[in-house]
């Protein structure tokens, strides 16, 4: 008989407690400690919970600051490797939300860390990101439908074309060319059809992933991550019905517009932070990408493959170095705080909802 994935999860937390509890193996720099982990045993005999996972700390402000929080009375916190697990409710979903820190790494790490310690459900990504999409515009709060790696590369020897194969392309499955890539020699300031360039193209590749269910050490492959298709339905229902998003910080700082929520097709996560309008461009025009960020994929593909319920919710703060904006240093950096805010906003607007469905 099969072993759902919530009753192994469940069944590997309690067997690692009671190695902790009944062995005499555990050092003195064990990575979590006996005590912890009966902490984590009793929260968890608590739960499930609704994973929150927020990469930085202006942005995880809104919420914990917000009335719709309550921290757990007898637990309210748990310190575990760098990492601090806020235990409580918004509103009556019973939540634990955790900081990430910037980059791909630090958010698949966190992710991972949250979803093998903790009973969790499902998880819910919030933040701020760069917008690449000229239909939007800063304060306007996204739900991407899928989620892409867009720092997986192969880079492409210089002298060799669309048509060449890649490094090992021959070999294995590992490297394609049919995502999509990036020839630089396109955006030289001189450009022209017969222009060159050194550094000649890279092409985006999919990620390898190790699925719970699927068989140790076979790798799948996966470019576009899917959010939930129920969470989903939860985001469209609230688009539909509005959100009451702020539009002014003060009476200097103020969005041309009232912002929106939408659900969009494509975001897209790398561990570099995008300034620059011809990449942003590039990234609407080849992957009809509108949040850009560097945490959101990394979210997405743990859960994917750990068969965790995942969405991502991104208020865009700046438009990924397209300009627009006559704002001063400080009105910029305050539109960058209602961002967050309104990003919270959706948030607990899509936790009351999800309640529902």
């Amino acid at each position: 008989m099969k072993m759902s994935i919530c009753h192994f999860r469940l069944w590997s937390s309690l067997v690692l407690l009671s190695l902790v509890l009944w062995s005499d193996t555990i050092t003195s720099d064990a990575a979590i400690g006996s005590s912890y982990l009966r902490k984590i045993h009793e929260v968890n005999k608590m739960g499930p919970y609704l994973g929150i996972v927020v990469p930085n700390m202006f942005e995880m402000d809104p919420l914990l600051h917000s009335d719709r929080f309550v921290p757990d009375s007898r637990t309210p916190s748990l310190d575990i490797m760098g990492r601090r697990f806020r235990v409580g409710k918004v509103g009556h979903q019973k939540v634990i939300i955790v900081m990430t820190g910037l980059s791909m790494l630090n958010a698949g790490i966190t992710t991972e860390l949250l979803l093998t310690l903790f009973e969790v459900e499902g998880v819910v990504h919030y933040g701020i990101a760069g917008n690449a999409n000229p239909e939007l515009q800063i304060g306007d709060v996204t739900i991407p439908r899928y989620w892409a790696h867009s720092g997986l590369w192969s880079w492409q020897r210089y002298g060799s074309g669309p048509n060449d194969t890649l490094a090992q392309e021959p070999d294995d499955d590992s490297f394609t060319r049919e995502i999509g890539y990036l020839r630089f020699a396109n955006y030289s300031t001189t450009s022209s059809p017969e222009s060159d360039n050194f550094l000649n193209s890279v092409w985006y590749q999919r990620e390898e992933i190790f699925p719970v269910d699927g068989s140790p050490e076979v790798r799948q492959r996966i470019f576009k991550v899917p959010v939930d298709s129920r969470y989903m339905e939860v985001a469209k229902s609230i688009e539909r019905d509005g959100v009451a998003l702020a539009r002014c910080v003060s009476w200097t700082a103020c969005l041309p517009k009232a912002p929106i929520l939408a659900t969009v097709e494509m975001g897209v996560s790398g561990s570099v932070f995008v300034d620059n309008k011809a990449y942003g461009e590039f990234l609407n025009s080849e992957f009809n990408a509108t949040a850009v960020d560097m945490e959101s994929a990394a979210v997405a593909l743990v859960c994917y493959q750990q068969k965790v319920p995942f969405i991502a919710i991104r208020a865009l703060s700046d438009l990924a170095g397209a300009g627009g904006s006559s704002a001063r240093s400080d009105e910029a950096d305050a539109l960058v705080h209602l961002a967050a805010a309104n990003a919270v906003r959706v948030l607990i607007k899509f936790i009351a909802a999800l309640a529902s469905w």
